[in-house]
């Protein structure tokens, strides 16, 4: 694997990429882990459901994607052993985000993306997960593209993500009508 700049804890596993139908609890499930991080984390800014879970009737993989903001990035002692209290460990860590997820080996239901409030990391998220709450006909088409990728990239989850880059750089101008 060549640097990229990302700081990997363990090495990133080889899961298979499944995209299921939506379902009504994630929904359910994204509130308890907000509820379950506000508690926790006194240094949080907010906590978002974000991703496809997040979007009704959206196909996803079953996997809770969470973003937290939080004033200090680079004070990870204001939020880490919160997290990690909740059974998390971090993952990654990126310049603009931190990744946290169940260890490995264990099932991955959730993730939690943390990063700075006010940042370009989060505004593009929130956006992203906005423009397909608010468009069914692109949430439709982002859908087959996960489908597609899902297929194609079954054990390579680093290209399943890769390849929806564009179509999210190309979705979030248009939340701005």
């Amino acid at each position: 694997m060549e640097d990229d700049g990302v700081e990997w804890f363990d090495k990133p596993g080889s899961e298979a990429v499944e995209v299921s139908a939506p379902r009504a609890k994630w929904v359910a499930l994204g509130a308890r882990w907000v509820a379950a991080i506000e508690a926790v984390v006194t240094g949080g800014v907010r906590v978002e459901h974000i991703g496809s879970t997040s979007v009704p009737q959206l196909p996803a993989k079953p996997v809770i994607d969470l973003q937290l903001s939080v004033a200090d990035l680079e004070d990870e002692q204001s939020y880490r052993p919160a997290l990690e209290s909740l059974g998390l460990v971090l993952r990654q860590r990126e310049a603009d985000h931190r990744f946290f997820r169940p260890p490995a080996g264990e099932p991955r239901t959730v993730h939690v993306h943390v990063c700075a409030a006010g940042s370009r990391w989060e505004d593009d998220h929130l956006q992203f997960r906005n423009v397909l709450r608010r468009r069914p006909d692109l949430a439709d088409e982002y859908a087959r593209l996960k489908a597609s990728l899902a297929r194609q990239f079954r054990y390579d989850r680093a290209s399943y993500n890769s390849g929806k880059s564009d179509f999210i750089a190309e979705a979030i101008p248009s939340t701005e009508e």
